[in-house]
């Protein structure tokens, strides 16, 4: 079920435009919105050195250390030199390199590990534990000795000690990393085709209101062997921030069943505050134009986006896609639903000629795809859309939403996978949408009339082979805030496997047109059902 919340204002954290890994240095756009370590900086030579004395720690050690950071104050974190850290801009940052016999290898897989150094853009330290097999753990001390540093950088006048910004798990023989942890608690992994894209993080607080928006921050992190068989590695971290606490364990794996990485979540969460609107398991990514509104675009290329819909696979058995846009004010979309099998921000078009951008390659962004494990009860996926007029904000966000109130006090358990794929799991039974396409309503070479849009939407799937224009195939299509015209029509594309499904529909009220549709037969579903908030009389969807 699709509702509209109130839209608000806001910019998130972004992503980068080059998004390769092993790039040899972060974008500009990276840098400033946060995230730019998440590419390859580089690597060559130093010893690592270690703080404190070994010390014995558990999972339910940092559980309950959260639980009773919960009942404290928040105290914010204290970053050394902050005049200094200002220094090292997006120039001098590029330039500080991790030297390679500095690399750390963690458990029975030697896991080579390598660490970020700070800058203006990531300026608050996290504390790093390398521990073993039986749960023995020693903290990683930051020395500038990690790095090969230009002799007039501005970071050789920060103070010894200052503190690691985060951390990259690279692939044997250090080419390149494939899963990194930078900026309040974002992380991301490049996915089936060694791409960077879209990424994630801990939690989300009070995304969509307007109320300031909390990003709490991993202060520390214990890296350590895998948990379970499946695993490379295992990841343990507090959470901290002014509204919640909380212990993250991550296991991560690269080349999983479904052919991309794996992180397996469980996150333990304590509210110091109430929280009015908590998203778990948030994806953050970009969208600028695609096939649906190239008409927005400025730039040469066809299209240009990191993710081009959301999925969600309903605790009810049905599939939803909705199309993202770049609409004209930022909005809200709910779906709800109870115990959801799985929900993603996905990249379906694969195919480069629809991009044509051979240096950050978009069809080989990865899409992300959540898998609660467990009961999540009742509650909703939310959308986020922010206008954007370039490809370098990361505009959509997309997370889980409980339905029960979120109260200080609270003790909380989400357990999730993360699978880094090509796009969303194919639907066993139906078929998905493959292309959404909006234009001028009407019949070419008609008058066209004012105030009237036309969709057009591709599907394709075995359910609808062998099926023609006499099969009984019907349209379903439903507006809210408008109506649908007549004619409908849906028909198997000459010379291929797809179906089309073609309508035209008008505004009834101010706002954006809810649409809903799909295909049927008899009273059997053929394909996904298709959702999406349309404008009429503009050149973005």
């Amino acid at each position: 079920m699709l509702s509209n919340d109130q839209p608000f204002r806001k910019r998130s954290p972004g992503h980068d435009p080059e998004g390769r890994a092993g790039h040899p240095q972060p974008s500009r756009r990276d840098v400033l919105l946060r995230s730019a370590a998440f590419l390859a900086l580089g690597a060559w030579g130093a010893a690592p050195r270690t703080a404190h004395a070994d010390e014995a720690v558990t999972f339910e050690d940092l559980i309950e250390k959260a639980r009773l950071a919960a009942t404290r104050p928040f105290q914010p974190i204290t970053i050394p030199a902050p005049r200094m850290i200002e220094n090292v801009d997006y120039s001098a940052h590029w330039q500080i390199q991790f030297r390679e016999d500095a690399t750390i290898y963690v458990g029975p897989n030697k896991s080579p590990v390598q660490f970020f150094h700070p800058g203006r853009y990531f300026p608050e330290p996290v504390r790093i534990h390398v521990r073993d097999e039986t749960n023995s753990a020693h903290e990683v001390a930051f020395s500038r000795d990690f790095f090969s540093i230009p002799q007039d950088n501005p970071a050789l006048d920060l103070p010894e000690g200052f503190g690691f910004a985060g951390f990259r798990v690279m692939r044997p023989g250090l080419e390149p990393d494939w899963i990194s942890f930078l900026g309040a608690s974002y992380f991301r992994t490049d996915g089936p085709e060694a791409q960077y894209g879209l990424s994630t993080r801990g939690i989300a607080i009070n995304t969509g209101l307007n109320l300031p928006e909390e990003f709490p921050r991993f202060t520390a992190f214990w890296l350590g062997p895998p948990e379970t068989q499946d695993e490379e590695l295992s990841i343990w971290a507090e959470l901290d921030g002014p509204s919640i606490t909380g212990a993250y364990r991550f296991g991560v794996a690269r080349n999983a069943a479904h052919g991309g990485h794996l992180t397996r979540v469980s996150a333990h969460l304590f509210l110091r505050e109430d929280v009015e609107r908590l998203g778990v398991a948030p994806l953050t990514s970009m969208y600028w134009y695609s096939e649906r509104d190239r008409a927005g675009g400025a730039d040469w290329r066809p299209e240009i986006h990191d993710s081009d819909g959301l999925a969600l696979a309903a605790g009810s058995g049905e599939r939803l896609w909705r199309p993202l846009s770049n609409p004209d004010s930022v909005t809200t979309s709910s779906f709800l639903d109870t115990d959801p099998v799985g929900f993603g921000l996905i990249q379906r078009d694969r195919d480069f000629a629809n991009y044509q951008d051979d240096g950050v390659f978009y069809n080989r962004r990865p899409s992300a795809w959540v898998k609660p494990n467990g009961d999540w009860g009742s509650g909703r996926v939310q959308l986020v859309l922010i206008p954007t007029e370039d490809e370098t904000f990361d505009n959509v966000v997309a997370y889980w939403v409980p339905d029960s109130p979120t109260k200080k006090g609270d003790a909380l358990r989400f357990d999730y996978d993360i699978e880094w794929r090509a796009r969303d799991p194919l639907p066993e039974n139906v078929a998905w949408v493959v292309a959404t396409r909006q234009g001028q309503g009407g019949v070419p070479g008609d008058p066209l009339p004012d105030g009237v849009g036309k969709m057009v939407i591709d599907f394709e799937g075995p359910s609808l082979t062998g099926l023609d224009r006499d099969s009984g195939v019907l349209p379903v299509v439903d507006a809210v805030n408008g109506e649908i015209l007549e004619p409908i029509d849906a028909y198997p594309v000459v010379g291929t496997d797809l179906w089309r499904l073609t309508f035209d529909f008008a505004p009834t009220g101010s706002g954006p047109v809810s649409l809903r549709a799909y295909l049927k037969l008899r009273d059997r579903a053929l394909t996904e059902t298709w959702l999406t908030d349309a404008w009429v009389g503009r050149e973005h969807g």
